[in-house]
């Protein structure tokens, strides 16, 4: 048995989430074309019968300019020392820029193994993504250099045969059924938020929260109700939309993934509630029991 943590390491909008739901086999992070999506450390389990491997999915790494954005950074750099290989994504089409200079500059004082994933093959020639190896080859001594697709899945089982010669432990830390560290509860209210962010496009903020109020698990059904948090009430009107045509979307976008997610049938209910001081909002979602408030 052969076992370790790898924590998937870069910029915003890299393709990481992605890569996590397709090596796990099951959506447990979600993902959006907005930047920093991720705001919390999510585990995906991967298991052979002589292998595990936990991989840690991390908020994209990026040069702050607000309290989010600096919590953000802080979650990730926790992740980089507490793992026994960094996955470094960039993407490969818009090639190595400075915003990977920034993390790469990060990591270089890491002594670990450091395996280099060019993202988004899928969109290259492969004259073009011989090109971008060579580019990237001399940036770091890099233990590997892979180019995957993990939109497509493409070469993703290349990346599991090399990361099995970097796994340093013998042990099993989780059981084979068990595929994530977070709550199902969790899950649930992120891919609330998730339809949130896509259809509701730029206008509103990453500062949404949503978490699950209740929960109840029944024969043929399960019955969820999600909140909803904003700290402006123009937001709250935004998300419900006109005659309540937004809020509707987002339920019945959510629902389908949630009911993917469970295998049962789901009736959820959302609401939106308006915090307007956020030190109300922290402690508001804190009697709730969220606790990773940003």
């Amino acid at each position: 048995m052969k076992s370790g943590f790898v924590s998937i390491i870069g910029r915003p909008n890299v393709g990481k989430s992605t890569l996590l739901n397709n090596l796990i086999g099951k959506k447990i992070a979600i993902t959006s074309s907005k930047a920093q999506t991720t705001r919390n450390i999510i585990e995906g389990i991967y298991n052979e019968k002589d292998m595990q491997i936990i991989f840690v999915d991390t908020p994209g790494i990026h040069k702050p300019k607000y309290k989010l954005g600096k919590y953000l950074n802080k979650q990730a750099y926790i992740m980089i020392d507490d793992v026994d290989i960094i996955l470094f994504m960039i993407d490969a089409k818009s090639g190595y820029g400075k915003g990977d200079e920034f993390i790469l500059e990060k990591l270089k004082d890491i002594n670990k193994p450091i395996i280099l994933l060019l993202n988004k093959i899928d969109e290259l020639s492969n004259e073009e993504i011989l090109k971008t190896i060579d580019e990237c080859k001399d940036l770091y001594d890099f233990k590997e250099i892979i180019p995957i697709s993990s939109l497509k899945n493409r070469n993703t089982d290349r990346l599991i045969e090399v990361l099995k010669k970097y796994l340093p432990d013998e042990i099993k830390y989780f059981d084979d059924d068990t595929i994530t560290n977070v709550k199902t509860s969790f899950i649930i209210s992120e891919y609330v938020r998730e339809k949130v962010l896509e259809l509701t496009n730029e206008e509103v903020p990453h500062s949404v929260t949503c978490f699950v109020e209740d929960i109840e698990y029944k024969k043929n059904i399960v019955d969820i109700k999600v909140c909803i948090v904003v700290d402006r009430d123009n937001l709250k009107k935004i998300i419900i939309g006109k005659n309540g045509s937004m809020l509707k979307n987002i339920g019945s976008k959510s629902r389908y993934d949630i009911e993917k997610y469970l295998g049962k049938k789901v009736y959820l209910e959302l609401y939106v509630k308006s915090i307007k001081n956020w030190r109300d909002k922290e402690k508001y979602l804190q009697e709730f029991g969220f606790k990773d408030f940003e």
